[in-house]
């Protein structure tokens, strides 16, 4: 529009430039400035039906990312163009009653367009839109009423666009503040559909919502991860439920923008699928990990877990369908208790009796006293011997020969000391049941803390 005005000035007074004026009628010339700003603003007022009109039938031809609202509801665009430029165009003429008005309105536009993903780029060509509408007309009802007025209008012209420029600020602001609460409102929503889904309190009604907002097929099939004791994870425990903290969209476990910490363990490249969504609780974080459905895909999976040392991590066995995550999230749990403190990974197919331990410990506990227990009258380094020994021959698959290389002793020195413990708790390691029962009673010290 600048450009406009110095065309006519030119026109009009010729090629020389307009001399200044004296110092001491500078104070003059501003207010005659500003009246003549005023009486221009006060004619586009009493048109601004029209000025509206052809202000959106601009924008629905340059600018494309508002053809749809116009064409679903050209009403209401008409009604929000007449309001902004009613109170924009009154605060030229009136700046202390329109001002705050005006704010609000274009605060107001912000956070609708946000709301409907009009880009903030096409929000903000819009209103400099609006802006170089009204300074043309400005300048044109300048021109028709007295041309020489034109030269006094210049003087107003970079508070004109300041005003277009603040307004383009106080849109931009409204509108990034609302794109953060809406997505903090999307995190918020999935991070209640995920935790609902873990603890198996999702409406079935909901699981196709659910399948569309967290990008997963509802009848997929899934498996849950649970990892304890490393960065960003709870502490050791069996991880009671799902938490409240937040969600996270990742791809290869990697997390996506606004995540609050880098997942505990890192998947390999491209398994198990091209989403996984990490959830932390309370005690564990768990991951929800869709499969692929090939065989050993779990195993592979465990094999190739990049667990960070001293960290636990359980893998549950897979379930059909995000009606089942709960049930998977306490398979996850199950593994998870059966990990050793050291660290490492288990996955619960592989680990089916120490699960029945952990699942049991009451039961398992009475059986280790009851297997176990005439052990402990004995000294702690002479009882420590006998069960490296036992479980050294049942890793050995019963083999004395093996399990005497393992203990660096002879094989007769293996077979010693488990006659000997046949003789102290009268079982009998070749019967079947009582072999079935050692091994239990084994893995609920081990994995209980008994001794």
């Amino acid at each position: 529009m600048p450009q406009v005005v110095r065309s006519r000035i030119g026109a009009l007074h010729g090629p020389s430039p307009i001399p200044p004026l004296p110092h001491r009628f500078r104070s003059l010339a501003d207010r005659e400035s500003v009246e003549v700003l005023h009486r221009a603003a006060r004619v586009l007022v009493a048109s601004l039906p029209a000025l509206t009109d052809r202000l959106v039938e601009a924008l629905y031809a340059q600018e494309p990312a508002y053809r749809a609202a116009i064409d679903s509801d050209r009403a209401g665009v008409w009604q929000e163009v007449h309001h902004s430029l009613r109170h924009n165009v009154g605060s030229l003429i009136q700046p202390r009653e329109f001002r705050e008005p005006a704010h609000r309105t274009s605060r107001w536009i912000g956070e609708v367009r946000a709301e409907q993903g009009v880009p903030l780029d096409a929000v903000l060509h819009a209103f400099r839109m609006g802006g170089a509408m009204v300074w043309q007309d400005l300048v044109d009802e300048t021109a028709r009423r007295d041309p020489d007025d034109i030269r006094l209008l210049v003087h107003v012209a970079a508070d004109v666009w300041n005003f277009v420029d603040e307004h383009c600020g106080v849109v931009a602001d409204a509108y990034r503040q609302a794109e953060r609460r809406q997505s903090w409102r999307r995190e918020n929503r999935q991070r209640l559909m995920v935790a609902a889904l873990l603890d198996g309190t999702a409406r079935i009604a909901d699981l196709a919502e659910a399948a569309e907002m967290l990008g997963l097929p509802e009848q997929g099939r899934y498996a849950v991860l649970a990892v304890a004791g490393g960065i960003g994870a709870g502490g050791a425990g069996s991880g009671a439920g799902a938490g409240s903290a937040a969600v996270s969209r990742a791809g290869a476990a990697q997390r996506g923008p606004g995540a609050a910490a880098r997942p505990p363990v890192a998947l390999p490249a491209g398994a198990p699928g091209a989403t996984v969504l990490w959830h932390p609780g309370p005690d564990a974080e768990f991951a929800i990990l869709p499969l692929a459905g090939s065989s050993g895909e779990l195993s592979a999976l465990a094999a190739a877990l990049d667990v960070p040392a001293g960290t636990r991590a359980g893998i549950g066995s897979a379930v059909e369908g995000l009606a089942a995550l709960g049930d998977a999230r306490r398979l996850a749990e199950t593994a998870l208790r059966t990990c050793p403190a050291s660290g490492g990974t288990v996955l619960l197919d592989e680990h089916l009796p120490d699960a029945l331990v952990v699942s049991s410990p009451a039961l398992a506990g009475a059986l280790a006293d009851r297997v176990l227990g005439p052990l402990d009258r004995l000294d702690p380094a002479d009882r420590d011997v006998i069960v490296e020994t036992l479980t050294a021959w049942l890793d050995a698959d019963g083999s004395a020969q093996r399990a005497g290389a393992r203990l660096y002793c002879h094989r007769n020195t293996v077979l010693n000391r488990l006659r000997r413990f046949e003789q102290l708790t009268g079982r009998c390691l070749t019967r079947p049941r009582d072999a079935v029962e050692v091994s239990l009673a084994l893995a609920a010290r081990r994995l209980l803390g008994g001794a």
